[in-house]
């Protein structure tokens, strides 16, 4: 693979887009390479990079198939479901904790901390 050409921010030309601009176009990447390069300067540190890909070489995104939805719904449901009280606790739990707050902090006092 050579050198990708390189543009700066907001100065990519029509024809490219990141991943998220061609998923809000309903396309993706499709198996084709990096075709170029974006960079954003930052003051003292090294600068933001985002890849480019051909827009006239993207795919339609592949739609969901009945299986599908059925496995994201059961991956959602274990990220909702409390591993010690076995509850749906109604939100994500957060990895921090482990466990939904009712477990994590039993005691009402030890919920919330004051300053």
């Amino acid at each position: 693979m050579g050198a990708l050409p390189v543009f700066r921010w907001r100065l990519a030309p029509d024809g490219y887009a990141t991943r998220r601009q061609l998923r809000a176009r309903g396309l993706r990447p499709g198996g084709q390479d990096v075709a170029a390069q974006l960079e954003r300067p930052r003051r003292r540190r090294e600068p933001l990079v985002a890849y480019l890909y051909l827009v006239d070489l993207a795919k339609p995104v592949r739609p969901m198939t009945p299986a599908r939805w059925a496995a994201l719904a059961k991956a959602n449901t274990a990220r909702r479901t409390c591993p010690q009280c076995r509850r749906d606790a109604g939100y994500v739990i957060p990895p921090s904790l482990g466990t939904c707050v009712t477990c994590a902090f039993p005691d009402p006092s030890q919920a919330v901390r004051s300053s």
